[in-house]
């Protein structure tokens, strides 16, 4: 429901974004001195056109509507913009001059956007318990959605720089690879993540995206799970384990339905080690916070992937953190923004990432 009711909101802004730039930009220079008003209608939609399907043949769709609702939003500023500046100069007006301006803005804050998402920065994370845990580092990162901001071999250059800051652990929070991951880059990404020595080694809990949806990738979810499995990377799916003073909880993703409660998961667990619960979507935290759960790990939200839908996100309560840190009840929360992207190569409000947790 919630995806049908963005998409309803993306169709029609971008509808009415549309048609008033088709009207706007029908004013400008040689284009007003068409004579016939259809046609210039038809010219002006015809420029519009030609970009969208410039940038979806150089991208994708989903990244030529994302920057054709940025441009939007800009022309319309630019309109403001130029309003107040004409008050004082009545020279400083015209759609081309707003055009003009919008296009900039565009170009400046979208290249800052993809630089965001193409980079991937180290997030740190302080941590304190009573429990017997000496210096723990863990590095957790999630939602690499594989073939997207980066192939395989782009991310085992990051499992690479993951590896030097020579963590105990590492946990992988859902969503690995999507719909649009190619085999070859799902095979080199996991034979990345088998080549790195990790004394605690790898773990691993599905996201919604893992097992896809449309049948439009050339493997299987189980082909993932064997490449998984052949890489000594630990799946855990309404499990639990033991390493040391670490029990880890490695739950099944809240979208693929009939998972266990939490209190199901932890009854009988060994309540003086340090409980660490993988959670890919950060949902349940009424219940994980009332439970012996000492940290729980979780990705999904991308860090709410753009203003304003970050906030908005929060607003509506879809989950219950969009990004970072917090201690509910004794319980430690964090999420991250993902080290990569879902379809689109933008990011507003927030940045790729992994995340360094020391827990003293």
């Amino acid at each position: 429901m919630m995806w049908l009711v963005i998409l309803l909101v993306v169709v029609v802004t971008v509808a009415s974004g549309t048609i008033y730039m088709v009207n706007s930009i029908s004013k400008i220079g040689l284009i007003q001195h068409i004579e016939k008003k259809w046609l210039r209608f038809v010219t002006a939609f015809s420029i519009i056109a030609f970009a969208f399907m410039t940038i979806a043949y150089l991208m994708s769709v989903v990244n030529a509507v994302i920057i054709s609702l940025h441009f939007f939003v800009f022309f319309l500023i630019s309109r403001a913009v130029l309003k107040c500046a004409s008050r004082l100069n009545k020279n400083i007006t015209g759609t081309g001059i707003q055009c003009l301006l919008a296009i900039l803005t565009s170009v400046l804050y979208m290249s800052n956007a993809y630089y965001l998402c193409h980079n991937v920065w180290k997030t740190n994370y302080e941590l304190h318990t009573d429990k017997q845990v000496n210096n723990l580092k863990i590095v957790m990162f999630a939602d690499s959605h594989i073939s997207t901001t980066f192939d395989g071999e782009g991310f085992a250059k990051h499992m690479k720089e993951i590896e030097k800051q020579a963590p105990d652990i590492v946990f992988i929070a859902g969503d690995f690879v999507d719909d649009w991951s190619k085999r070859k880059d799902m095979e080199r990404a996991c034979e990345a993540l088998g080549s790195m020595d990790i004394p605690y080694g790898v773990w691993y809990v599905y996201g919604n995206h893992d097992e896809g949806f449309m049948d439009s990738r050339d493997f299987s979810a189980q082909d993932l799970e064997n490449e998984l499995k052949r890489n000594k990377v630990h799946i855990l799916e309404d499990e639990v384990a033991y390493i040391d003073d670490i029990c880890i909880v490695g739950r099944k993703d809240a979208a693929l339905g009939n998972r266990n409660e939490i209190s199901e998961l932890l009854d009988g667990v060994d309540k003086d080690k340090y409980i660490i619960v993988l959670d890919h979507e950060p949902n349940d935290y009424d219940n994980e916070s009332a439970s012996d759960a000492d940290l729980v790990l979780s990705g999904h939200t991308h860090g709410g992937q753009l203003i304003p839908i970050n906030h908005v996100a929060e607003w509506l309560g879809i989950n219950d953190r969009n990004y970072g840190h917090e201690n509910r009840n004794g319980t430690d929360f964090v999420v991250t923004s993902g080290i990569a992207d879902w379809a689109m190569d933008f990011k507003t409000g927030t940045k790729s990432e992994y995340v360094m947790i020391r827990v003293n």
